[in-house]
């Protein structure tokens, strides 16, 4: 809550908002607090040219939102600003951020803003937003809630706030970081500054529990193991005053070993800090901005445990989400059956007499579950171990509204990737063998197309391609069912199917880990069944596949692959011609 007054006037009153320009003056603004109206004037004053902003929300709980209404820029026709936040399941990043402008509470509606305004969903990955390169990670919130580690002019900055220790161990800053805090204090690694939510006392932190919230002492140890240059506490407490951060501060500064390895202070209003470096940044591909992808699917999530309360819990935390869960109480392994979904996330509960580590252990011991999440929910277990990097324990008690959070952020962690294939080791050798072929990349050449007819139509398919896997592309040398010339590599089947000798056959797409969120999957040509046998040159060079793709799930004998096979082996005698 804001906490305008006399006790607060050198740090400020308002809630969080943070503005970032680049010297070729991109302009981000992260967090729209009631800070924002303050810095909606202060831009008006830089001169009447419209205004490019983008506006990234870490979440949308209302200390960090309450500015939207009162920033000026948004009311000014010209102006262009776009909204970056982390979107669970249901409504649009649009309604959420408009909510609080309802009738109910407030005098205008969006409909007001005279800006263009437009709306971007994140999730975990990196985006590029002109010359800044941003990723993001979830952290540990009572809502979905993102941090910003933001490269620019050869600096890192990094903002991460609201976050709670994984571990209630942690909160003292004391004892040797595991699991997913280590996995926070690795996103901040050698940053020149994070911004980073410590509105706690260690010695406070036992009543505040699932509240979202970091200690002084845990941000200083993160920060400090991960080689952190300045630290800015920030999200100070209601209750604490000028005199009181002040303290905070010292008490820090007093404790960190050896005496200077990081600059701490506490983030004041106003407050202006200059950073520049000679560090480069690149991202190839954005993985944070998957629109495309939110809500196409349910997710599955498996619950194991014997306790009915516990299940009701979980019932009760999933009522609302866009997922199925499916509870058993057997601790043996979960069993992957053909045309079974796959669950996304597990919960184990932490009691199960059998022991939930051990019963995780033999989870990942399957090589399809090996990087399957797993949250263990109550317990005395004190630490994860080998499974921290994708597991996370939830100590009891904890809410209904705390594991809807967690569950929420696993999912989503998951929900909106699919698996690359790997370049094989022997690609440039590959490469030039497909080159010395000449083939002409064009579609049409008879000798091609009879094998794609016939695939159609021995197999009752829509769709039948000779898909050719180039560099960073796959190309169609024939084409049944489609009008489209080539795809980029990385959403390529067939770039999965030359890595082995034997068709791939992937019954149901939407249920397959590889690629459930494959672009090619959840839009057109919403592909669910394929398989594809790779065509194979006589120097021993896979260059491509003869493949067929159906728009429904469906089953494939060992006599469909024998045909397919034999069809491929054709098709690799005409190839030879050309090698020849």
């Amino acid at each position: 809550m804001a906490k305008p007054g006399p006790d607060t006037i050198r740090y400020g009153g308002n809630t969080s908002c943070v503005q970032v320009t680049s010297d070729a003056g991109t302009l981000l603004v992260i967090d729209c607090g009631t800070g924002a109206h303050g810095l909606g004037q202060h831009l008006m004053k830089e001169g009447p040219k419209p205004v490019r902003g983008h506006v990234l929300i870490s979440h949308t709980h209302w200390d960090h939102i309450q500015g939207i209404p009162f920033f000026t820029p948004f009311f000014i026709p010209g102006n262009k600003w776009d909204f970056y936040a982390p979107k669970g399941f249901g409504e649009s990043l649009r309604e959420t951020l408009a909510g609080q402008m309802e009738y109910t509470y407030f005098p205008i509606t969006p409909e007001a803003f005279g800006a263009e305004l437009s709306y971007n969903n994140l999730s975990e990955g990196v985006f590029r937003i002109d010359d800044v390169v941003i990723r993001t990670r979830y952290l540990n919130h009572p809502a979905l809630t993102i941090a910003f580690r933001i490269e620019v002019d050869g600096a890192v900055v990094i903002y991460a706030c609201d976050h709670e220790p994984h571990s209630r161990e942690a909160a003292d800053g004391v004892g040797q970081l595991d699991g997913q805090d280590l996995a926070h204090a690795e996103f901040l690694r050698d940053a020149d500054l994070v911004i980073h939510d410590a509105q706690y006392l260690a010695s406070e932190s036992a009543g505040k529990v699932g509240w979202g919230h970091s200690t002084v002492e845990y941000t200083l140890q993160v920060c400090q193991s991960a080689n952190v240059k300045q630290l800015a506490i920030t999200h100070h407490d209601p209750l604490r005053t000028d005199d009181a951060i002040d303290q905070v501060v010292a008490k820090l500064r007093e404790s960190i070993t050896p005496a200077g390895a990081i600059e701490v202070f506490g983030a004041a209003e106003g407050m202006i800090l200059d950073y520049r470096g000679t560090r480069s940044s690149i991202v190839e591909e954005d993985t944070a901005t998957a629109d495309q992808a939110l809500g196409s699917r349910e997710a599955i999530v498996l619950l194991i445990t014997q306790d009915q309360a516990l299940l009701e819990k979980m019932r009760q935390s999933v009522a609302d989400e866009p997922i199925f869960l499916h509870a058993r109480e057997s601790a043996s392994v979960p069993q992957t059956r053909e045309n079974e979904p796959v669950a996304g996330l597990i919960l184990i509960d932490g009691e199960l007499p059998a022991g939930a580590l051990a019963l995780a252990r033999a989870i990942r011991a399957r090589p399809e579950m090996a990087t399957t999440p797993i949250l263990f929910l109550g317990g005395t277990e004190p630490t994860l171990g080998n499974f921290g990097e994708h597991s996370e324990w939830l100590r009891a008690p904890f809410s209904v509204e705390y594991a809807r959070s967690r569950i929420r952020t696993w999912t989503m962690r998951g929900a909106f990737r699919w698996l690359r294939a790997s370049i094989p080791e022997n690609e440039s050798e590959r490469l030039k063998a497909l080159r010395a072929l000449n083939l002409v990349e064009a579609s049409g050449d008879e000798r091609f197309d009879r094998y794609t007819r016939l695939a159609a139509a021995l197999f009752d398919v829509p769709y039948a391609l000779v898909s050719i896997v180039d560099d960073e592309r796959q190309w169609f040398k024939s084409k049944y069912g489609t009008e489209i010339e080539q795809t980029p590599r990385d959403v390529s089947f067939c770039a999965h199917a030359i890595h082995a000798p034997d068709v791939m056959v992937v019954n149901d797409a939407l249920t397959d880990s590889r690629f459930g969120d494959n672009p090619t999957v959840v839009g057109p040509p919403n592909v669910r069944f394929y398989a594809g046998t790779p065509l194979v040159l006589p120097s021993g060079h896979a260059i491509g596949t003869l493949c067929i793709l159906d728009d429904r799930p469906r089953e494939f004998s060992d006599r469909d692959r024998a045909r397919l096979a034999d069809l491929g082996g054709l098709l690799e005698a005409e190839l030879s011609r050309f090698a020849a």
